[in-house]
């Protein structure tokens, strides 16, 4: 456990709204850190990665349409179909599956809204520097 002060250390993701010099150390539950978000060290997510914001756009639509304009969160097994069929990253065989990855490992937008996405929800398609994305958070952990 003691990683934590260090968490965005590795000069990736300093976009992080400052979290890395929170006055608790990384630790925090205090002020905006209580929901949770953005403070844990690990998130699981799946991911749909296309070149063409024209693609991504279909692929999320496709989300709307079956869950989102309902309210609903996006089942992960359904996601994962979108992104067999959608997703031009390799992960996109395993149903777009990155599983755990830690923070300071993925690129700055990416990482961004990994860690920002409460887990169960879908985020909106978003430009990285692979391309278009959207991510399901399926869970987080310190």
């Amino acid at each position: 456990m003691g990683k934590d002060a260090k968490a965005g250390g590795k000069g990736k993701g300093k976009q992080a709204s400052g979290s890395d010099e929170a006055p608790s150390k990384g630790k925090g539950k205090a002020g905006k850190a209580a929901d949770g978000l953005g403070t844990c060290t690990y998130v699981k997510a799946r991911h749909v990665l296309c070149e063409k914001q024209g693609k991504i756009n279909e692929a999320y639509k496709k989300l709307q349409d079956g869950w989102l304009s309902n309210g609903d969160k996006v089942p992960p097994a359904e996601f994962a179909k979108i992104a067999a069929e959608y997703s031009e990253c390799p992960s996109g065989k395993k149903g777009g599956d990155l599983g755990w990855f830690p923070r300071g490992k993925m690129a700055g937008p990416f990482q961004d809204v990994a860690f920002n996405t409460p887990v169960g929800v879908t985020s909106t398609p978003f430009k990285s520097t692979h391309g278009y994305h959207i991510i399901l958070s399926e869970g987080r952990k310190n």
